[in-house]
């Protein structure tokens, strides 16, 4: 019965390779699409935190002439846009506007005991200017707030008696600081302003602002704290769709934060609901600015051209330097790192940026894409089932039809979810069938020792399973092929699967797929006596796995060392191959094939090689970074991966001459 299936199986084999060859040129017109979508958005823009540099400021002898120095040297240095927060009481004293006092010390500049039932905020505006500008914007705000807010003189100064005590009233917030805000203006800076959650949402406050915002040429807004403006009055007030409409309205878009633990509440509603009107933001944090220009800069380069970041944002602070006994600032460090000889801003240009207010992607999303995506899910769960066939062979037709069923109900239900089912699927599938495969075409070719012969069978080896890999990109790239990978708003899962599963299947396929039944192999590695030299192997397999996991992803750390060859690859080539690519895994392919049809031994260095098909098919599995830029990456880990296998194949080479010389005198 079950060699009858079996049969029956295998002569549906190639029309299963026929759907999957279908939904791969199904695929490619999505690619293209794809492609044309990452080329729709090429500006850069530059923005510091303007709070930051007057926080810097009550460091210096003259803050005011420490503020407008710097504004000068930061837009000659190439930022084009300040952030600017919500201002506030505490905001406005550091900008020396306005002087604060409490009940008591309001009272002793009267020359009066204060009365022990008030606890009241006292303030005093610094200058005319700032009371005609401030005095309305603060009244209004405490007013909105239910607290009354009444004039106050002390020593021809002009000010206002907040009735809630200091401690309160510096929480409250406010719109932007509007003398900081034509400062900024006048010296031709963008305006970024940066909004929190912190207030009851008001439609009709914040149409007020957001049409201030429009006049003054604001084109982006960036959320301050764990949400975004109006999430928290959302269930009651439908406040995320009144906001979108008013952002829509004005044609402002929002700013996605990188790296962030978890993403601002509310941000991927806002983010649909004002059609994906996003560009993504990459921080320099304060503690990170004091670092070397030259990595700042390469990092700033990477960013734009490997992750799709348009906007970044420079903090700056202060540390004791105690061998100039002063305090220093972080502002000159962050202009060195944007001026950095072939890094920074030279470098973004020379990639093909350009500098200017960040703009969305233009979504390139034909009619036909839906079709397209079919056709691709039904090569892609052919894949799969083709797949399972190398390894239970009678299973593979239904595997197929449940899986096609599986999949009409996964996209009825949860369509994204099917997406990254079907994406991991293939991205595992690819792989492990092209390792699969050249384990079997080793297995069937005749032992042979002579180099030219078995170089130019490893290297046609190498070709056609790095191919079938490949097959899995186009897959890949047409399931993810959605606005909200590439901004990093919803994430591809599964990627420790993907970096494991091909290496467990390559690996269980050489232990027990090689002889004429799993089951008798199973019980021949069973019975093994099991050595000392077995404890070992299992330890350095170990080690070596804990190793490769910790490199996955975006967490892996990295040596100073490796960093440095890291640059040095980049500036040579211009885009970074992957290092476990070209110096170990594929040329362990080539090695290990060359090896192999001499002694069959050498299929087992195939199970590490599995790497780097997998790690080929990853890259594109990263959908915030382009499309081309990951295929340079592979194209060129191939060739240098090519070359280095080839010239480990000739060093192996003479090793093997050198035994068969020797041999025969070591055992006489």
């Amino acid at each position: 019965m079950l060699q009858s299936l079996e049969q029956m199986n295998r002569r549906f084999k190639k029309w299963l390779w026929l759907l999957v060859i279908v939904g791969l040129v199904a695929s490619l017109p999505v690619v293209v699409q794809r492609v044309q979508t990452e080329q729709t958005s090429k500006n850069v823009e530059f923005v510091f935190d303007y709070r930051d540099l007057v926080d810097i400021s009550v460091y210096k002898p003259n803050p005011a002439a420490y503020i407008n120095e710097q504004l000068d040297r930061l837009k000659e240095a190439g930022v084009q846009s300040m952030a600017m927060f919500e201002s506030s009481l505490q905001e406005m004293k550091s900008a020396r506007r306005i002087v604060l006092y409490n009940s008591n010390d309001a009272a002793l500049l009267h020359n009066k005991v204060a009365n022990p039932n008030e606890n009241y905020t006292y303030l005093l505006f610094q200058s005319q200017e700032d009371e005609r500008e401030l005095s309305p914007l603060i009244e209004k705000t405490f007013i909105q707030l239910g607290i009354n807010v009444r004039l106050w003189k002390f020593d021809g100064k002009n000010g206002l008696v907040i009735e809630t005590p200091i401690e309160s009233a510096l929480m409250k917030s406010m719109p932007q600081d509007p003398i900081a805000m034509k400062q900024l203006r006048d010296k031709g800076f963008n305006i970024v302003p940066r909004l929190s959650d912190s207030s009851l949402y008001n439609q009709k406050q914040t149409e007020e602002l957001l049409k201030m915002y429009d006049a003054i040429g604001v084109t982006r807004i960036l959320f301050d704290g764990e949400s975004v403006k109006g999430f928290n009055d959302d269930v009651e007030m439908n406040s995320l769709t009144a906001f979108a409409d008013l952002l829509n309205k004005h044609g402002i878009g929002i700013a996605a934060i990188e790296g962030l633990k978890a993403p601002q509440k509310g941000f991927n509603k806002l983010a649909y609901l004002t059609k994906y009107n996003v560009a993504r933001i990459h921080s320099i944090a304060e503690a990170e600015s004091f670092n070397d220009p030259k990595v700042l800069g390469d990092r700033l380069a990477l960013a734009s051209k490997d992750r799709n970041i348009r906007m970044f944002y420079l903090n700056a602070t202060v540390k004791r330097d105690v061998t100039k006994s002063e305090i220093v600032d972080s502002v000159e460090n962050l202009i060195h790192s944007m001026q950095e000889p072939g890094q920074g801003l030279a470098k973004i240009k020379h990639d093909g940026f350009e500098f200017g207010q960040a703009k969305p992607f233009q979504i390139e999303d034909a009619g036909w894409q839906r079709y397209a995506k079919a056709v691709a899910v039904v090569g892609g769960v052919a894949l799969i089932a083709l797949l399972i066939s190398y390894f239970v062979p009678y299973v593979m037709l239904l595997v197929f039809i449940v899986g096609l069923v599986g999949a009409a109900g996964l996209f009825a239900m949860h369509s994204s979810l099917l997406e990254q089912v079907l994406a991991l699927g293939v991205a595992v599938s690819a792989p492990s069938i092209a390792m699969v495969l050249a384990i079997r075409r080793i297995e069937m070719s005749a032992i042979d020792s002579s180099l030219g012969s078995r170089l130019s069978r490893s290297v046609m080896l190498f070709v056609r399973t790095v191919l079938l890999s490949l097959i899995a990109v186009p897959y890949v790239i047409a399931f993810l092929n959605n606005i909200t990978y590439s901004l990093v708003l919803t994430q591809f899962r599964g990627v420790s699967l993907l970096h494991l599963a091909p290496l467990a299947l390559t690996a269980l396929y050489v232990f027990l797929y090689r002889g004429e039944s799993v089951f008798k192999e199973a019980k021949r590695w069973l019975m093994m006596p099991f050595t000392l030299l077995w404890v070992v192997g299992f330890g350095v397999a170990a080690i070596g796995g804990y190793y490769y996991l910790s490199r996955t992803g975006n967490a892996g750390n990295v040596s100073s060392l490796e960093q440095m060859f890291r640059y040095l690859l980049e500036n040579t080539f211009g885009v970074r191959p992957r290092n476990k690519e070209f110096l170990f895994a594929h040329p362990l392919l080539l090695v290990g094939a060359f090896i192999a049809f001499r002694y069959r031994i050498g299929q087992f260095l195939l199970i590490a090689a599995a790497m780097g098909q997998l790690s080929m098919v990853d890259t594109f599995a990263h959908i915030h970074t382009p499309v081309i830029i990951s295929a340079i990456r592979t194209g060129l880990g191939l060739g240098l991966g090519l070359i280095i296998g080839v010239i480990g194949i000739l060093v192996w080479y003479v090793i093997e001459r050198c035994w068969d010389a020797w041999r025969p005198k070591l055992k006489q």
